[in-house]
């Protein structure tokens, strides 16, 4: 008798063991683990002033996975992560209620500027800079008085193909949204990695923007 309920326990033990470890790996999914938000924040150039300060949530694209999985892989011609902050004035719907961010966008719809990163810092649980890697990263960028003018209402991360931010190499617009192809071959373009639509932000010639995207992982 015991060797008949040693027989049947094993199997029960067995079953849970495989059930546990697929509900662990579906939770694990990096992607959709991955959450971004970003802080915005304009000054006047001569006072200070601060004429505009928010934070709101952003929506990681699709090509994001295209990203993380290229820079696991060694050996590519292309794996510098994150390069730049995009900003541009084409956020579709009402300049006051832009349509909602879309998982699909590959470009931004109306780009006037991008630049590389003023600061990357790795942060911990609590939000504190720390120097060593965490899952936790800071992008700031900062805009001068000469730059990003105009009414912005759009923003990505982005990974560029080229270190020049006067060169673009932007996925054809064929491509995203509605009709977006995964098995498009994305070598020499640039990816974005999460996109942001906004009510329109007008900045002045006078005003400095700085803005810090937070991305965990």
């Amino acid at each position: 008798m015991s060797f008949y309920k040693t027989c049947v326990q094993l199997p029960k033990d067995g079953w849970k063991l495989q059930m546990d470890m697929g509900r662990y790996e579906e939770k694990s999914t990096l992607m959709a683990m991955a959450n971004g938000v970003f802080t915005l924040e304009m000054k006047d150039a001569a006072t200070g002033k601060v004429l505009e300060f928010w934070e709101k949530k952003n929506v990681l694209t699709l090509d994001a996975g295209i990203i993380a999985a290229r820079l696991f892989k060694n050996g590519l011609s292309q794996t510098s992560g994150l390069t730049m902050l995009a900003l541009g004035t084409g956020a579709t719907g009402n300049i006051l209620s832009p349509d909602a961010p879309q998982a699909t966008q590959r470009r931004l719809n109306q780009e006037i500027i991008r630049k590389a990163f003023s600061a990357v810092q790795f942060r911990n649980a609590s939000g504190s800079a720390v120097a060593y890697p965490t899952n936790v990263l800071d992008f700031t960028t900062t805009y001068g008085e000469s730059e990003g003018v105009g009414p912005l209402s759009e923003m990505s991360l982005m990974s560029t193909f080229s270190t020049n931010p006067l060169v673009k190499n932007e996925i054809p617009t064929q491509y995203q949204l509605q009709n977006y192809d995964p098995s498009f071959d994305v070598t020499g373009y640039d990816l974005l990695a999460n996109y942001l639509t906004f009510p329109v932000i007008s900045k002045p010639s006078t005003a400095i923007l700085t803005i810090t995207w937070r991305l965990t992982f």
